[in-house]
């Protein structure tokens, strides 16, 4: 057992002055020494083009590309491994579990992946020159796996598979451009179906409406169903499952089969976040442990989090730290059962 902590992060400003402030964060711990060390070792396959991710970030989130240039500028890297390292436009998507289920002004997610490619930060940013306020944990500094904007819409991903990708956006920028530029679930569909995909990944995107759409996305086609449980297959879009499907359908089956005795919001946490109901996952060396649980509420505008199993969730009032009140808390604590430990704390790749 392994203790581990996510830092909480808050700013508020622009979105160049933001992304400076990462560029700090990143230069006192691993990250991009993890990163470097990972390309070395896993080479990419593909080309960044830095003309043409302008061009998309520019069409679809013009003030992430300022973000780029500010870490560009605090960590005095050239702009082609800027965009290697955060631009996560046309690189290698993850692979990873995941389980989320949705219910009456709630959605509850569990994050399954390997620890050693995890932040370890919890992310609070309003900018002030567009695009949404956002709360949620930070994945490849500028991404987000989950999370909730300040118009109650909160978003989770599923890795799907990684065959056949295409010229487009991976998951976690997908997800953060969610989150900076919608205000609605209708708002997260129309978007989806329109950005470019490099790899297969299910959409959850959940608002003030109460209403929950999976939106099943590869480079290829986009489908959506509106559904309160996921996990890592594809009903709609089933010629582009992976072959293996045996523990995301047996994660489904459970979150079916408890479903009827799902009161409310803590009681869909437990079931995600306990270690002995059948949804959490300890398989960490095969990239598809449980590192968080997390769960956003729209209407109240309420987040809790938890790192690891069997935890009581840390509560954030959203709306309060939106009037202008920061969150007095540092650190998120928690324990999860691996050695392997968090990018942002250790040279793993060396």
């Amino acid at each position: 057992m392994q203790s581990v902590s996510n830092e909480i992060t808050q700013f508020r400003g622009t979105h160049y002055e933001f992304g400076r402030e990462q560029g700090r964060y990143v230069k006192r711990n691993e990250l991009l020494y993890n990163r470097e060390d990972n390309w070395k070792i896993r080479v990419p396959r593909f080309q960044v083009d830095p003309a043409e991710t302008k061009e998309m970030f520019l069409r679809y989130a013009p003030h992430i590309w300022d973000e780029l240039l500010g870490l560009q500028d605090e960590l005095e890297l050239s702009l082609a491994d800027t965009l290697l390292h955060f631009g996560h436009y046309r690189v290698e998507g993850p692979k990873s579990g995941c389980s989320i289920m949705t219910g009456d002004n709630f959605l509850v997610r569990n994050y399954d992946y390997h620890p050693m490619t995890y932040d370890g930060r919890f992310s609070v940013f309003q900018p002030t020159d567009g695009g949404s306020a956002i709360i949620g944990p930070a994945s490849r500094v500028t991404g987000r796996m989950d999370g909730m904007n300040e118009h109650g819409l909160a978003m989770g991903y599923n890795f799907i598979n990684r065959r056949r990708p295409g010229d487009g956006f991976v998951s976690f920028m997908i997800g953060r451009i969610i989150l900076e530029m919608c205000t609605s679930v209708d708002d997260a569909i129309s978007l989806v179906k329109e950005m470019p995909h490099r790899g297969s990944f299910s959409y959850v995107v959940h608002d003030r409406s109460n209403r929950s759409f999976v939106i099943e996305a590869t480079a290829r086609d986009i489908e959506v169903r509106e559904t309160n449980l996921c996990t890592n297959h594809f009903d709609l879009l089933q010629h582009e499952n992976r072959f293996h499907l045996d523990d995301s359908k047996r994660r489904m089956m459970e979150l079916k089969t408890h479903q009827h005795m799902i009161q409310d919001a803590e009681s869909a946490f437990r079931l995600l976040n306990d270690s002995d109901k059948g949804v959490f996952s300890d398989l960490y060396s095969h990239w598809a442990g449980t590192i968080h649980t997390s769960a956003y509420f729209p209407s109240d505008m309420k987040v809790w989090f938890a790192l690891g199993g069997d935890q009581q969730p840390v509560e954030f009032d959203f709306k309060d730290w939106l009037a202008g009140n920061d969150f007095t808390l540092s650190h998120i604590n928690g324990e999860i059962e691996t050695d392997i430990q968090f990018a942002n704390t250790l040279q793993t790749w060396r």
